[in-house]
């Protein structure tokens, strides 16, 4: 047992990086509509060099990625970590000081980035001022993180520690390769190998791991039975390990890479579909019996959501990678759309059901309305899908104009009605998660509906904080 005077987990750290993801991922979601109605020709900032759209685009990118996915990534760690190995993390004192630091790289890449001082990388676009910043930071959090992980090395861990402790060992190596060696030492093609490779491992590297890691361990918990196998999960694990690292040259086919590193990227990239495929396997077992639950459990229904999604991606990308594909949909809308309901529609929705089930346990009020809740899981969801299809149609039917070649002009024109939709699928996503930050919102300010988990707020927080909250089976535990 913990000792009682210093709680298991660090609420307030968790609550302040949820708080702190969604400003950011507000400030983001507005960034890319702006953008989507430049390409609508209804841009409100014609003319305005500090926000240009080219400049709003990347806060838009960047945002999403390092304001909203890893600060909430952040939160998840400091609530799961301590529960499965029943030691705090190193120091709260530490933990502070990171969010602090994490918020103010992020707001100095805002400004970096508006004010022209980007490094022409993409993913990668934080301001060379900034990245040895990053590096120090990255470099705190693994500290911080792995201390309670290593204190209990010697006994079996849960395969959600075998995804987060790779990511540690993995971000730095990421993060600097992606960062520093293209920018220094590495130019022309080679350099354009190793930013894809970064491309890459950053989403496969850094976010899977995180994600995968995650719902490991809510899943369970939250369906009260341990994960269906223990062998798919250590499948799924290696062979992320495995195959992912050799994905990143198929951001750059038909460029002056070898051909022997294109092809092997077009087959590691398919390897990459199975591997995922025995995941999707996994949870869609773990949940059979229960599926009634998705009708009434709303952070199981943005998990499984963002699961079918994944399942979505994976195999569009194991076609969109093959060279015959790639001639038609190469700098087409599709990729985009791609990026979207991997970035969003997997690991936002992930991080969305996660704030579902945490944020009455941090606040200690039920969620203020389902109702809110629902619409927001709809709009999101549907905006969401609309672009998708709408940008897979409208790649496809770019590339056969540009293969057949028509002017330029041709193109734009035809994508004009494909860009509408956008604009209009977007602003009910934007909807959406503003019903979600608003139901949050009132959830903490409203004192009068306790959750029945535990009585009152402060009986449940001490509950929580003396109780390892872990799905309980021998059998997803890994020596």
């Amino acid at each position: 047992m913990p000792n009682e005077a210093i709680p298991l987990v660090d609420r307030k750290a968790v609550k302040y990086h949820i708080i702190a993801g969604f400003t950011f991922f507000y400030v983001s979601l507005f960034a890319g509509l702006l953008y989507a109605l430049q390409l609508s020709r209804y841009y409100p900032f014609p003319g305005v060099e500090l926000l240009s759209p080219g400049r709003i685009r990347m806060l838009h990118t960047n945002g999403v990625a390092y304001g909203f996915l890893f600060n909430l990534f952040i939160a998840a760690m400091h609530w799961i970590i301590p529960r499965l190995t029943g030691k705090p993390m190193l120091s709260r004192v530490l933990s502070h000081l990171i969010f602090w630091a994490w918020q103010g790289i992020v707001g100095a890449t805002a400004v970096g980035l508006m004010t022209g001082h980007a490094q022409a990388i993409e993913w990668g676009e934080t301001p060379v001022w900034i990245d040895p910043v990053v590096v120090v930071g990255a470099a705190l959090l693994i500290v911080n993180s792995a201390t309670p992980i290593l204190k209990v090395a010697k006994r079996k861990l849960y395969v959600t520690l075998w995804y987060f402790s790779a990511m540690m060992v993995w971000l730095p190596l990421t993060y600097v390769m992606g960062n520093f060696v293209p920018q220094y030492f590495v130019p022309g093609a080679g350099g354009a190998a190793v930013t894809g490779l970064y491309i890459h491992d950053l989403v496969g590297l850094t976010v899977t791991p995180l994600g995968w890691g995650m719902m490991y361990y809510f899943v369970p918990v939250i369906l009260k039975r341990p994960i269906w196998s223990h062998t798919l999960s250590l499948v799924g694990f290696w062979g992320l390990a495995f195959f992912y690292p050799l994905n990143g040259v198929h951001h750059f086919f038909w460029s002056p890479i070898p051909m022997y590193a294109q092809y092997g990227a077009v087959m590691s990239t398919i390897a990459v579909e199975i591997v995922v495929f025995t995941v999707i396997v996994n949870f869609f077992m773990t949940i059979r019996g229960q599926t009634d639950l998705l009708r009434s459990n709303i952070p199981l229904r943005w998990f499984y959501t963002g699961m079918i999604f994944y399942f979505t991606t994976c195999f569009q990308c194991a076609f969109h990678t093959t060279l015959t594909l790639q001639k038609i949909i190469h700098f087409s809308d599709w990729v985009p759309g791609h990026a979207h309901l991997v970035m969003l529609g997997v690991f936002g929705f992930w991080l969305i059901g996660m704030t579902e089930y945490l944020w009455p346990r941090l606040v200690g009020n039920e969620m203020y309305s389902r109702k809110l809740s629902v619409a927001a899981y709809w709009l999101s969801t549907g905006g969401l899908f609309v672009m998708f299809l709408d940008l897979l149609v409208a790649g496809v039917a770019q590339g056969y104009l540009w293969m057949n070649l028509a002017q330029w002009e041709k193109s734009i024109v035809l994508s004009m009605p494909f860009w509408h939709i956008r604009t209009f699928a977007g602003t009910g996503i934007v909807i959406g998660i503003l019903l979600f930050g608003y139901n949050l919102w009132m959830t903490a300010k409203n004192p009068g509906t306790r959750t029945a988990e535990s009585g009152p707020a402060s009986g449940r927080k001490a509950a929580d904080d003396n109780a390892e909250e872990a799905p309980s089976a021998a059998s997803s535990q890994a020596s």
